[in-house]
């Protein structure tokens, strides 16, 4: 295994926390962007892994604020050599009341924000003669979900965005994987997902018996960084428990 530079965004809590220290842990160096550029937060971090850890402060929404962030962690780490594109918003409403602005928002976090981000990392990643791009996506992706019609449509655009950008960008040594995660528990949803009627709701829609843990998701991350298969991009992978595809 070969450490690698990678920015990650959206590392301060949930599911991106989890995923730089899964990376820093296996020896790769991290840039951790966020609103507040502080890395993650509200966890005991020993100290090898720490100095692996770049915080950065960067707004998605900013494509000014990213390349920043970006200049920055390539002058620290010497090059960007993959991204984690981690951070998003998940608003639900009743599509026949769902305010446009409402609905924008959430295509602008999820999906232009990726798509952005995408754009910024490119010079970087051919700088260093290649890289892998992993795109956060949803297995809403694939369902028909009550109030969630923005979010659904904007993580099925995401993984349209990792299928082109693949095909385009191969020549240039960039793969771009979308990894496609169904319930998972992290400390920002715990309470929700501890209460008996989800639970029971849970057990009932997921074959495997329940949602994963946040950590499942960080580690199929690092697992994408950890091999070099030239031949594997473009592609979605799901973790829902195989829920996504239970009759």
């Amino acid at each position: 295994m070969t450490p690698r530079n990678i920015l990650l965004t959206g590392a301060s809590r949930g599911i991106g926390a989890v995923a730089a220290l899964e990376l820093a842990r296996r020896g790769h160096r991290v840039g951790c962007v966020s609103r507040r550029g502080t890395g993650p937060e509200g966890v005991e971090i020993a100290d090898d892994i720490r100095a692996r850890l770049v915080p950065l402060k960067g707004d998605v929404g900013d494509a000014a604020s990213i390349a920043e962030a970006m200049t920055a962690f390539a002058k620290t780490a010497g090059s960007i050599d993959g991204i984690v594109n981690n951070a998003g918003v998940h608003l639900t409403n009743r599509s026949e009341n769902q305010p446009l602005s409402e609905f924008e928002e959430v295509l602008r976090t999820n999906t232009t924000a990726t798509f952005s981000v995408c754009q910024q990392a490119y010079p970087h990643l051919v700088a260093a003669g290649g890289g892998l791009i992993v795109n956060m996506g949803s297995f809403f992706d694939k369902l028909g979900v009550k109030h969630n019609t923005a979010y659904c449509a904007s993580k099925a655009a995401v993984a349209a965005i990792s299928r082109c950008l693949a095909v385009e960008w191969a020549q240039k040594g960039i793969r771009v994987m979308t990894v496609a995660p169904g319930y998972i528990e992290t400390d920002l949803n715990k309470d929700f997902l501890a209460s008996e009627k989800t639970r029971a709701f849970l057990a009932a829609r997921i074959p495997v018996g329940g949602p994963a843990k946040a950590d499942e998701v960080g580690r199929l991350i690092a697992c994408l960084f950890d091999e070099n298969i030239p031949f594997l991009t473009g592609e979605t992978i799901y973790l829902d428990g195989g829920q996504g595809m239970a009759h």
